[in-house]
């Protein structure tokens, strides 16, 4: 049962947070809009599509930098309990310091459950609406930028199936140098080729151009050639190459059909998948870190009182997003562990945590 500190240090821990998030969601906004304005303005961008741009991107932007916003406010009104003796008036009423840091979790456990939901189901919306903005009016190349790579694709569709095309143009629908082999465990039992290939999305069908076709037989070999043929297949041209940031729209359950499908295709962006899975789950825990994290440095008054709190608590805050960005970055551009990637800023400012909690208890 919560006592009356507990509800008012709780109180204080979600009222500061939501203050820190209402003060510097504008800022960046506007500083956003000074950017791009007079782009918007020349290119004469819808005005609805801008507004809703800027729903977006405050979901996006709050969701970014939310370890920094939760940690700069809980350095904030701790401090401020501290300079008062709030802090020395609980702890010499005979509770421990283990016992005064209860509300500070629960406040956590609501706000980790908060970003979990959202990272589940409604940052994935805010990202596609953010990322299609970009790519579509600002980013130079327009939607031809929103791809992966489209040259040389090289695809397994299931256990049998192989596809290549030598180039994939996403805006036509249109694939070039295409070839689709079928085997029997290690045995070739037919190949199509075709010069191009384009999706009809009326009806679902694909028409090749140049087809050939090469059943493999015991005796000999069977060919069958058009110089147009339309037909279906089990796979989307788009899938070849889709969306740089697929991954980031798609809600958990459709994430994980998404990568099963990606690492049966053998797909190279993989590990660009696999950060972003575990970061929905690895946020949402960095709440507690940090929280622990925050209480420990700034419940005890300091020479230079809450100023020297705060840079503490800026430089431990932009660490994290440091690591937690390098490593991201490293996961997806190498061969590194996603999983130790995303967890390592949390195993190591972990670490922190448990050292500074162990001298705020001394």
């Amino acid at each position: 049962m919560l006592t009356i500190i507990d509800r008012y240090i709780l109180k204080r821990y979600l009222a500061t947070f939501a203050a820190m998030l209402l003060m510097f969601i504008p800022i960046g906004v506007i500083i956003d809009v000074s950017e791009k304005i007079n782009f918007m303005i020349e290119n004469k961008i819808p005005f609805l599509d801008i507004v809703v741009y800027y729903y977006h991107f405050t979901i996006y932007f709050a969701n970014s930098l939310f370890p920094i916003f939760l940690f700069l406010s809980i350095i904030w009104f701790t401090s401020k309990l501290a300079n008062n003796t709030e802090i020395i008036a609980i702890l010499s009423s005979g509770i421990s310091f283990t016992r005064f840091l209860r509300p500070y979790l629960i406040g956590a456990s609501i706000i980790s459950a908060f970003v979990l939901l959202m990272g589940f189901y409604v940052v994935p919306v805010s990202s596609e609406g953010f990322n299609n903005f970009r790519y579509t009016y600002l980013r130079t190349g327009g939607k031809e930028q929103m791809r992966g790579k489209n040259t040389d694709v090289y695809r397994q569709i299931n256990d049998n199936e192989f596809l290549y095309v030598n180039s994939f143009n996403a805006e036509s629908q249109v694939a070039f140098q295409f070839a689709l082999e079928k085997f029997d465990k290690e045995k070739l039992i037919s190949k199509i080729t075709a010069s191009r290939i384009k999706w009809n999305p009326k009806d679902s069908t694909y028409t090749m151009y140049d087809y050939t076709k090469r059943t493999v037989g015991v005796l000999g070999d069977k060919i069958e050639k058009a110089a147009e043929k339309k037909t279906k297949f089990s796979f989307e041209l788009e899938d070849l190459t889709p969306v740089i940031y697929i991954a980031e729209t798609l809600s958990l359950n459709k994430l994980i059909t998404f990568i099963d499908k990606e690492k049966a295709r053998g797909s190279s962006n993989i590990n660009i998948y696999m950060v972003v899975l575990y970061k929905k789950f690895s946020v949402p825990i960095s709440a507690f870190i940090l929280t622990i994290i925050a209480v420990s440095v700034s419940a005890m008054k300091r020479r230079g009182g809450m100023g020297m709190n705060l840079t503490i608590g800026i430089a431990v805050a932009f660490g994290f997003v440091f690591f937690d960005k390098i490593f991201g970055v490293l996961a997806e551009k190498s061969t590194f562990s996603p999983f130790l990637a995303v967890w390592f800023p949390n195993f190591a400012f972990g670490i922190l945590a448990i050292f500074l909690l162990r001298n705020a208890k001394r």
